[in-house]
Parts: C-alpha cells; sequence; structure tokens
C-alpha cells in the first residue's frame, strides 16, 4: 500500500535556489530571459524578468514552466511531437516549444522551471542549469 503522508514539495528555498541558478547561467550566457519556477500544480512560486528580456517572454516563461509541471515532462517533448502532429497545441495547456523543464525530487515531480527570451535550445540549456541546482 502507498504511504499517504508523505509528500515531496518544492519549498520557497528550493525555487528561489533554482531561479537565482538559472539567473546566473542567464547572466554567463548574456541572454535576457524570464524564469518562471512552479510548484507541481504550475503555480508560481518564484519569478524573474531580466532587464531587457522582451515582454513577450513574461507569459511564455510561466506557460513553459506550467506545461512541464502539469505534463511532468520537458516542452521540448511536445516541441518534437509538434512537427508530426500538430492537433497536440490544441490541447489545454500544451506549449510545444523547448524551455520548461519539469523538477523533481527522489523521482517525483515537485515543479518545474520555465525560461523564455532566447532560441528555445538557449531557454532549455538555462533550464537545465536551473533545475540541476535543486539536486
Amino acid at each position: 500500500m502507498a504511504d499517504t503522508t508523505d509528500k515531496k514539495s518544492l519549498s520557497l528555498d528550493g525555487a528561489r535556489k533554482v531561479l537565482d541558478t538559472a539567473l546566473a547561467e542567464a547572466k554567463k550566457q548574456k541572454f535576457n530571459l524570464s524564469i518562471a519556477v512552479v510548484d507541481e500544480a504550475g503555480h508560481l512560486l518564484a519569478y524573474a524578468r531580466m532587464d531587457e528580456a522582451g515582454l513577450a517572454s513574461v507569459r511564455v516563461s510561466v506557460a513553459k514552466a506550467r506545461c512541464a509541471a502539469m505534463f511532468k515532462r520537458p516542452t521540448k517533448q511536445w516541441e518534437e511531437t509538434f512537427a508530426t502532429r500538430p492537433v497536440i497545441a490544441n490541447l489545454p495547456g500544451v506549449l510545444p516549444v523547448e524551455g520548461g523543464l519539469p523538477l523533481t525530487v527522489g523521482g517525483k515531480v515537485v515543479g518545474a522551471i520555465g525560461c523564455s527570451g532566447a532560441s528555445s535550445a538557449q531557454d532549455g540549456q538555462v533550464a537545465a542549469v536551473g533545475a540541476a541546482a535543486l539536486v
């Protein structure tokens, strides 16, 4: 029987650690990004919009994080699927653009990070560095 009394969750300190690590990487790479960290239900825990980040990147970063959290998979997987099955873009909450990654602890998704403002691959690079900080 599954233990229903012990559930992992992402704390504010954990979310800030992910955000700060991603911000440092974005600065190092000279990318102007918006970066969002959400809990497992897609609710915003930590957020930053860097100077000169595009205005659209605000909403896109949050949408990438929410998509990664809710579907428990990187948004890059949706991007790859979209190439052959564009109908997936009609699914509620799907954003088929790289840059959103689930955050896991002990194999369980506890939240996600979403980055937007550079190329999709660069957004994904920064998200990966941020996500690695949670380990």
